[in-house]
């Protein structure tokens, strides 16, 4: 009696059954990196929109400083350079040379600085020709933020003398000038990104030495106007 010969595999078939069960395998797997990468890529923007250094708008226009704690207001550079020239004042007491004469220069200096200042902003965005969303009011304030921290390198000197006064005028002038170049840069610098205009730009260039000319100044101006009332 004949016996039916053995069924051997087929080698090609072997193949295609790995390859389909590859398939099969790979797509679930693929489908889980795929929404593990879109989790990620929400959680991140999600973590820069909630850090970032930017102004919020609405319909083209600025959002009022009271519902945005990155828009800038006249509110703390006001209060700031009033209780500076009475910190000032009090370290012309403590050192027997308070008058009102005295006091008098030291409130029309700060404010001529900060008056000069602004122009020469205004100036050099002028002849760079950056066209931006910077108002007059906007570089008052961001320049006034600066007595902030000469109030608080005064008051570390009154209370712990020069060494104070320095380190802690240098830890408030290394603040000042990271804020303003992380302000200014999305300013300045948002013409440029919006046009995709190349770093190595001779015009983008421009823009980037004004902004940290700018911030550069800000210690110069805190040390200048404190110096001289640290004995």
């Amino acid at each position: 009696m004949a016996t039916a010969p053995a069924l051997r595999p087929d080698p090609t078939r072997l193949f295609e059954d790995t390859s389909a069960g590859a398939a099969f395998l790979a797509q679930p797997v693929s489908s889980f990196a795929a929404a593990y990468g879109s989790s990620l890529a929400s959680q991140g923007k999600e973590i820069v929109g909630r850090n970032d250094w930017q102004v919020q708008y609405q319909q083209d226009t600025p959002v009022a400083p009271r519902f945005d704690v990155n828009a800038p207001d006249l509110y703390i550079p006001v209060m700031a350079f009033i209780t500076y020239i009475l910190v000032a004042g009090l370290a012309l007491g403590t050192q027997n040379r308070f008058s009102p004469d005295l006091l008098g220069l030291q409130a029309s200096s700060a404010l001529a600085w900060l008056i000069v200042e602004v122009l020469a902003i205004l100036l050099s965005l002028y002849l760079v020709t950056v066209n931006t969303d910077l108002s007059t009011i906007d570089l008052v304030a961001f320049s006034g933020y600066k007595y902030v921290g000469m109030i608080v390198g005064l008051l570390a000197g009154l209370l712990f003398g020069k060494t104070g006064y320095y380190l802690l005028l240098s830890w408030c002038c290394v603040t000042i000038f990271v804020f303003m170049i992380r302000t200014l840069r999305l300013k300045i610098l948002s013409e440029a990104a919006a046009e995709g205009v190349l770093v190595r730009g001779a015009k983008n260039q421009l823009r980037m030495y004004l902004t940290m000319a700018v911030a550069g100044l800000q210690p110069l101006i805190m040390y200048w106007l404190t110096f001289h009332l640290i004995y």
